[in-house]
């Protein structure tokens, strides 16, 4: 890549990323309903340290301040996401205004900071009152999705125009569907784990119908699976030939890939590869249902954080390759790979030619705050930078990459692994609820005010 050259389109969209049920708290306040997380959080031994997103960042009584802090990084563009049992209590039924006006609130504080909304309408806070109603496994659940999406475009929408239905179906069904280690926490068999994946599709196309029927302002909707990035071990043709195919491959027992959900979405139909690996375990689905899966969406977002090599093997297959000794990793264990911001990227545009955006990419990093006042933490500068330069370079091929969402603004409730994984560009304290800009705020706000060119590498 040329480091002469690092700045980014100027439309590009800079942006930091949340979700609702990581940083709000109030979970049971002004009429809010119970998720699945609430409930999973009162499990013995379900969640690191015990810990609980019942207060979390208490976002929900500083969203002033926090978005505040958003316009003092410079960031022109927030991803959040709306808490679906803060809407509709039980999931389906009446409206609850407090909740709606809470977010209209939040909407109203970003547009006055002149800051862009991007909401996310599922980031897998599922009502606990329809889940025992059998929840992603029911046939009414993709129904019960789009009646919630109705009432909340309905709201925001005179102001909001970037939509994201559903984030990263495969992991709320592989780790609170497959493996039970996140809520809802099931072991379904595969044919339920199907179904359950096949409803959730539903969900998005017919979520997809209801913000064009009910956007006030012309929406720009898409949604956010993971990439998961398979990268050529060398340069040559076979090995990216084998990365590609092992990119957009579908295994057996297996629902971690990218094409089971992708292309019903873009090609209105299930790869061909991935029904003849699960055989049996396909449900049952008419075209309509196809139709409805792959109403027209206009972008297409990534969740990238990490990838793994692979390298072709005679006659056309491939294997992944082991992690060498030393390689830098994340306090979650995941191996710094930058060139999955690269690869992920170009083999989904070449597969799909939809625009694409990075809707969450980041490292949980070991953070406090020095004797000094500072958070130094200089892992995440130097991983965001490695991973930028590779989004630039996919920029120099005309890939269509159009903004990059750091994952995230404040340390959260990171699921099951509790307060234990910091990813926040501001750290928080979790006894006090105080904030503090780590230096990977000041230098991300340096990338964006420079679009890019700070990012240059001397020789």
């Amino acid at each position: 890549m040329n480091n002469e050259d690092t700045t980014f389109p100027n439309q590009f969209v800079w942006g930091v990323a949340t979700s609702a049920y990581q940083i709000e708290g109030a979970c049971s306040e002004n009429g809010k309903g119970m998720s699945v997380w609430d409930d999973f959080c009162l499990k013995e031994n379900s969640i690191c340290n015990g810990d609980s997103g019942t207060v979390a960042c208490d976002h929900y009584h500083r969203f002033v301040d926090d978005v505040s802090a958003i316009r003092d990084l410079g960031s022109p563009a927030y991803r959040f996401s709306i808490s679906w049992p803060r809407v509709i209590p039980d999931g389906i039924g009446d409206v609850n205004q407090p909740g709606l006006d809470y977010y209209d609130a939040l909407v109203d504080e970003l547009l006055a900071g002149q800051i862009e909304p991007w909401i996310t309408l599922f980031h897998w806070d599922y009502p606990l009152a329809l889940f025992q109603r059998g929840g992603w496994l029911n046939p009414e659940s993709p129904r019960w999705f789009a009646d919630y999406v109705g009432p909340v475009v309905d709201r925001l929408s005179d102001r909001v125009q970037n939509w994201i239905t559903i984030n990263e179906p495969q992991c709320f069904l592989k780790f609170g569907h497959a493996d039970g280690i996140d809520a809802p926490g099931l072991t379904l068999d595969f044919q339920e784990q199907l179904l359950a994946c096949h409803h959730t599709l539903l969900a998005h196309g017919l979520g997809v119908s209801a913000i064009r029927e009910k956007a006030k302002k012309k929406p720009f909707i898409g949604w956010a699976p993971v990439a998961d990035v398979k990268i050529p071990a060398t340069d040559g043709n076979r090995d990216l030939a084998a990365a590609r195919q092992a990119t957009m491959s579908v295994c057996p027992e297996s629902l971690w890939n990218n094409t089971w959900y992708n292309d019903p979405v873009f090609f209105g139909k299930y790869p061909e590869e991935g029904i003849q690996a699960y055989g049996q375990s396909v449900p049952k689905y008419s075209s309509k249902e196809m139709e409805i899966i792959s109403a027209p969406i206009d972008f297409l977002g990534l969740n990238i954080y990490t990838g793994s090599h692979v390298s072709a093997v005679e006659p056309d297959g491939y294997r992944e390759l082991t992690v060498p000794p030393g390689t830098p990793r994340t306090t979650t264990d995941w191996p710094v790979v930058e060139e999955s911001l690269y690869w992920g990227p170009k083999f989904h545009w070449e597969r799909y030619k939809t625009p694409i955006y990075i809707t969450e990419n980041g490292m949980a990093n070991v953070d406090w705050i020095d004797m000094d006042g500072i958070v130094w933490d200089p892992q995440r500068i130097d991983y965001t930078k490695r991973h930028l330069l590779q989004l630039r370079r996919c920029i120099e091929e005309q890939i269509d990459v159009r903004g990059y969402f750091h994952w995230s603004l404040l340390d959260n409730f990171e699921w099951s692994k509790g307060f234990s994984k910091r990813f926040g560009l501001i750290y928080v304290d979790f006894q006090t609820q105080r904030r503090v800009m780590k230096q990977a705020a000041y230098w991300y706000k340096d990338v964006i005010a420079s679009n890019g060119r700070s990012l240059r590498v001397d020789p």
